[in-house]
């Protein structure tokens, strides 16, 4: 897929860090707390009832109080690439403890330590030893039910839409091997310079995207908000207050840099919250006429 002519002039700097968001059921917190003392590299930012906001291993985390309505399942789940081998056994005890173990931690042809679990929050993690990553953590893609066969074109949908992206490495199901020929068996690229994973299974596993871990993307400028909004939208369906779901079903939140500002004056915060309240894919002349 080529890429949108619009990132030509698309200035990168101004498309903030795509985060990752996981949706709660009251327990914001408590997860976040949980992260905090089983991995190095945590960095608190900011938190209120309604969200927690830090980085882990360098990477944009929010965890959003949002109810019970989108648990979390293995569709989306997180690489972790760590070097020595007491670390990853201490990570995954704890990870495991109260949570559920999908793949042993042990010896597999493409690492000799590497293990899969969801945590007693329902995260998905997969730690491997000296994983060949630009960093230490990278959201990873399941493709699979409907999905599956549709791996290398949203890997090249989603490097078209964004500045400083490309693939870094597609490696494809060969005939005879546990899966279709031609699937994705592992796959890695970056979008806006952040490394992401997605790889594809012919087998149903019974779980699909959803708004359980969604990614958000802050920009400063209507013009960026239409280019991500409309094209990631297109074949998908959009939801409220800049949720959207793409034509794969994962979920996506374009949010503008001024909402943060507007959202920490409490003089003016009840009405941009009303405003943005009422809206699909965010207006900012709507959010600045709204607060004056």
């Amino acid at each position: 897929m080529e890429k949108s002519k619009f990132l030509s002039t698309f200035n990168p700097n101004m498309i903030h860090e795509i985060a990752t968001c996981l949706w709660f059921d009251k327990n914001a917190k408590e997860a976040a707390d949980f992260y905090k003392s089983t991995f190095t590299g945590f960095e608190p930012i900011s938190e209120n009832p309604m969200a927690v906001n830090y980085r882990l291993l360098g990477r944009r985390f929010m965890h959003l109080n949002g109810g019970p309505g989108y648990p979390i399942n293995p569709s989306i789940s997180f690489f972790i690439n760590l070097e020595e081998e007491n670390e990853i056994r201490e990570t995954w005890e704890k990870l495991t403890k109260n949570g559920t173990v999908l793949m042993d931690l042990n010896s597999y042809p493409w690492s000799p330590l590497y293990g899969w679990c969801a945590d007693q929050f329902g995260v998905n993690w997969q730690i491997m030893k000296n994983h060949e990553s630009h960093e230490k953590l990278a959201p990873n893609l399941m493709f699979n039910g409907a999905n599956n066969g549709q791996a290398s074109e949203a890997i090249d949908f989603y490097t078209s839409l964004f500045p400083n992206s490309k693939i870094l490495f597609k490696a494809l199901y060969e005939k005879g091997e546990h899966d279709t020929e031609g699937n994705v068996k592992y796959s890695q690229f970056t979008l806006n310079g952040k490394p992401f994973h997605l790889m594809e299974s012919s087998m149903d596993h019974q779980h699909n995207f959803n708004e359980g871990v969604s990614m958000m993307v802050t920009v400063d400028t209507q013009e960026e908000i239409d280019h991500l909004w409309d094209n990631l939208v297109d074949g998908g369906a959009p939801g409220r207050c800049g949720w959207l779901k793409d034509k794969y079903g994962v979920s996506w939140q374009i949010v503008p840099s001024i909402l943060g500002k507007l959202m920490t004056n409490p003089e003016i915060a009840p009405k941009a919250t009303y405003a943005f309240l009422q809206m699909s894919k965010f207006m900012i002349a709507d959010l600045e006429a709204a607060v004056k």
